[in-house]
């Protein structure tokens, strides 16, 4: 993947992470949310950086896993 494409990845995990601070419905936020984790995982893996960003990576990863585990356990 091309740096270029990374970073604009990385910024659309930014813009869906701050969309999910304005929505009030919870299925709505963890949702947005979720995907705005997805995207700073990629980001992480793909970024400029010769090696994974681990710190990205980690806790956003732990994060997609509690979105999907709430969004389940709610329907």
């Amino acid at each position: 993947m091309s740096p270029e494409i990374a970073n604009y990845i990385g910024y659309a995990a930014s813009i869906f992470i701050v969309l999910s601070f304005v929505l009030k419905d919870i299925k709505k936020i963890r949702f947005i949310n979720l995907i705005g984790c997805i995207c700073f995982v990629i980001f992480g893996f793909f970024s400029v950086v010769d090696k994974f960003i681990w710190p990205i990576i980690i806790p956003n990863a732990i994060l997609c896993f509690i979105q999907i585990y709430y969004l389940i356990k709610n329907k």
